[in-house]
């Protein structure tokens, strides 16, 4: 399901506007999740990039640094029709680092600059980052901007619907027809495979949640609920929704969740578990559970809201408009926009 075709929690659209009219109007940095050692074999450097994505960076740093790319560590994929800033870490035992200054690329519209450096006692994993703080800018901005400054509003105050972004099923959006495919017998390239599970695990999850938005419950509990603890993958229930689990809601210290699909039970009981199974009942969604299941992935769970952080905003003109806010990891920028409306992007992400 692309973004545009899942149901809205807040609304019908309040504006149109288009996105990534240029690398600068989609800023991305991200938030370190922990700090340096300062000592050790790996060179930990923090770098600005613009019209570049993480697999040509990684390979270009390898290339700089004389190692393998299996040398390099990164927390997480970043778009090419953009501008971020993320780390990197690059293996060097013998602790002697190439001249950092001709590491900096520019050619074209692509840049790479170095912004800090350090050593650090490990590979940089994925995963090892707090999140992501974005600057948006939106051109064209069609709608009352009275409408649309409430339903900001609205979505810094309940949050959004934590789908799974466009981005997850690919540039023509066919990772999941081609996860059907897989499943059914097609062979694929190994580092094809995670991608195409995580893209069908993705579309039964938004079938569930956008079910769930559109019977009103995606921030509220049904019974048989399994939660999550704000920030981490923590789940606990199901259990009785008393006062206590009530004002953890309401503070957002929990949060309802949906199935990540694999083997086993559903965890959830009760009327979120009947809810799961009658959206994931279809034919194509049966064939996509059995493959993951055959894959030998396991149930988990992933949170059905989402709160974006320090969400501010502001107008350079009459038709454009500015967004800032932090996402956790896992979380896309795009299903806060789409809370918003129809905001089309002018550049592809990469």
């Amino acid at each position: 399901m692309s973004d545009a075709a899942l149901p809205r929690a807040h609304g019908e659209a309040v504006l149109s506007a288009n996105m990534r009219t240029t690398p600068e109007d989609f800023v991305v940095e991200e938030l370190p999740g922990f700090e340096p050692s300062g000592a050790g074999e790996h060179l930990l450097l923090t770098v600005e990039k613009r019209g570049m994505n993480t697999g040509f960076a990684a390979k270009y740093i390898a290339q700089w640094a004389g190692v393998d790319e299996v040398a390099i560590g990164y927390a997480g994929l970043k778009d090419r029709h953009a501008v971020t800033r993320q780390r990197f870490s690059v293996h060097l035992p013998k602790k002697v680092a190439p001249d950092l200054s001709t590491l900096d690329f520019a050619q074209g519209e692509e840049r790479l600059t170095v912004v800090e450096h350090t050593w650090h006692a490990k590979k940089l994993p994925r995963g090892a980052l707090a999140g992501n703080r974005f600057v948006l800018t939106l051109r064209g901005v069609s709608g009352e901007r009275a409408a649309i400054e409430q339903r900001l509003r609205s979505i810094a105050e309940r949050g959004v619907p934590n789908y799974f972004g466009e981005q997850r099923f690919g540039r023509d959006g066919d990772n999941v027809a081609n996860a059907r495919a897989m499943f059914a017998g097609r062979r694929v390239r190994r580092e094809q495979r995670t991608l195409l599970m995580s893209a069908a695990r993705s579309e039964l999850f938004n079938r569930v949640l956008a079910q769930r938005v559109q019977r009103g419950s995606w921030d509220t509990p049904l019974d048989g609920e399994v939660w999550m603890l704000d920030g981490s993958r923590s789940v606990f229930g199901p259990e009785p929704f008393d006062d206590a689990l009530a004002q953890r809601l309401a503070s957002f210290d929990i949060h309802p969740t949906g199935p990540l699909w694999g083997r086993g039970e559903l965890r959830s009981t009760g009327d979120a578990a009947r809810l799961e199974t009658e959206a994931l009942s279809g034919e194509e969604a049966l064939a996509l559970r059995a493959g993951l299941e055959a894959e030998g992935l396991k149930q988990e769970r992933r949170a059905l809201r989402l709160k974006p952080a320090e969400l501010t905003w502001s107008w350079r003109e009459d038709d454009v408009l500015e967004v800032a806010f932090a996402l956790p990891p896992g979380a896309y920028a795009t299903v806060v926009l789409a809370e918003l409306g129809d905001v089309r992007a002018v550049g592809r992400a990469g």
